[in-house]
């Protein structure tokens, strides 16, 4: 291999539908399947204005994200975009944070598919599902694109069968979606820092801009579309579950749409709904590996991960090395690991990675893009007050882990300075 394909650039591959279609693959996937539990324990009557909380930090974020990658169309996300705006540290940091926490949401994926496909061996089939999306990012982006392409329309299928189901089936009530005594600020908060780990995935389009085509055109219209098709599907389906089993009944539910469409008087269409929970892990985990292996390579070629990874595939046109690392440490956290726990942590390295974007964003000129003023604020913010809102074990584990990379690239630069 020469040095030139070892080190080069990716090839532009991706147009809108693409790019849409992979963003799509991140975000509809096993959040909402398995978020609508725990966020309804967390808020009670306050699960709906949970998710719209979380659906406005997510509009922040997208906005700022979408100029940010049209500006700087490279792999790295807000990698790039800090170190470009803010300075090397505060790039550093993004990466950082969006490398742990993904990969951690790269388990909880993986483990997801196990517990759906098969339950008593939920490890086993989560390592089976790392190695083979691994695989098929592997032989190249444009594969991964035709194959999310798939899974994003079973998803959808699923998902608009189990809101007819509910609201078809008689047993539904709008009395069930009112506020009640239970709704409280710090339960909607928590609520929305649970449901922003199922909106989180339009940040793989923006990390994917060495590999769209037009990106200046492209990712500012591909981001928003994508969220917008997420929020107008979580919205149905979150406002038919609930109607049909109620906020008590929705938290105590350890598989919630299937336990909807029993309820609602549909109990054959639940294997439906578990076949495409899993489906739709298997797609969220293979946009995550793709994601991730791309920041990867991104602080490999500024040597804040080691060279070696920045190697790109003179045949397939990926970061080969970066996918093969990334693949390992997702299938041994898979076969180590907590679903529950891995969420948790990763929505706080992920917030993270946003409160950067949107810092990032509110240095832009209006002659860069720079979205209005309110955008970046809210953004910013609005991450702060949902990664603290999060269960403690969450918050303690993650500002430690972001702290320990601090302390390294301090460490680092000393060394470097001596």
């Amino acid at each position: 291999m020469g040095t030139g394909a070892a080190t080069g650039e990716l090839k532009r591959h991706l147009g809108v539908f693409d790019a849409v279609v992979i963003g799509l693959g991140a975000m509809i996937g096993a959040g909402i399947f398995a978020a609508l539990g725990p966020a309804a324990a967390a808020a009670g009557s306050g699960l709906l204005p949970g998710l719209a909380l979380a659906a406005v930090v997510a509009y922040c974020n997208a906005t700022s994200s979408a100029r940010l990658a049209a500006r700087y169309p490279q792999s790295g996300g807000t990698y790039v975009y800090g170190r470009e705006r803010l300075g090397e540290f505060w790039g550093y940091l993004a990466g950082w944070g969006f490398v742990v926490g993904k990969t951690a949401s790269c388990a909880a994926m993986a483990l997801t598919v196990g517990s759906y496909v098969w339950p008593g061996q939920a490890h086993a089939v989560a390592v089976a599902a790392v190695v083979a999306l691994t695989a098929v990012n592997y032989a190249g982006v444009k594969k991964a694109a035709w194959l999310t392409r798939l899974i994003v329309a079973l998803v959808l299928a699923v998902l608009a069968a189990v809101v007819i189901a509910c609201l078809a089936g008689g047993t539904a009530e709008p009395a069930r979606l009112d506020l009640a005594a239970d709704a409280t600020l710090g339960g909607t908060l928590q609520a929305a820092g649970l449901l922003f780990f199922a909106f989180a995935g339009y940040a793989r389009i923006a990390t994917l801009g060495e590999e769209v085509r037009d990106p200046e055109r492209t990712i500012p219209r591909a981001i928003p579309l994508a969220l917008g098709i997420t929020l107008v599907t979580y919205a149905a389906v979150a406002l038919a579950v609930l109607a049909v089993l109620g906020p008590d009944r929705l938290a105590h539910a350890t598989a919630p749409l299937a336990e909807a469409v029993r309820a609602a008087g549909a109990p054959g269409l639940a294997p439906v709904v578990r076949t495409g929970a899993a489906v739709a892990a298997l797609g969220s985990l293979l946009a995550l590996i793709l994601g991730v292996s791309r920041t990867t390579l991104a602080m490999a070629r500024d040597r804040h991960l080691p060279p070696a990874l920045a190697a790109v595939h003179p045949r397939f046109h990926v970061p080969h090395r970066a996918e093969l690392a990334v693949g390992a440490v997702v299938a041994v956290l898979a076969a180590t690991t907590d679903v529950r726990g891995a969420i948790g942590f990763s929505s706080f390295g992920v917030l993270v990675y946003y409160a950067i974007a949107n810092a990032s964003a509110w240095t832009l000129t209006p002659a860069e893009g720079r979205p209005a003023r309110a955008v970046p604020i809210v953004g910013l913010l609005g991450c702060a007050a949902l990664a603290f809102a999060l269960p403690l074990t969450s918050v303690a584990a993650g500002a430690a882990v972001i702290a320990a990379g601090a302390a390294a690239y301090g460490a680092r630069r000393r060394l470097r300075r001596d």
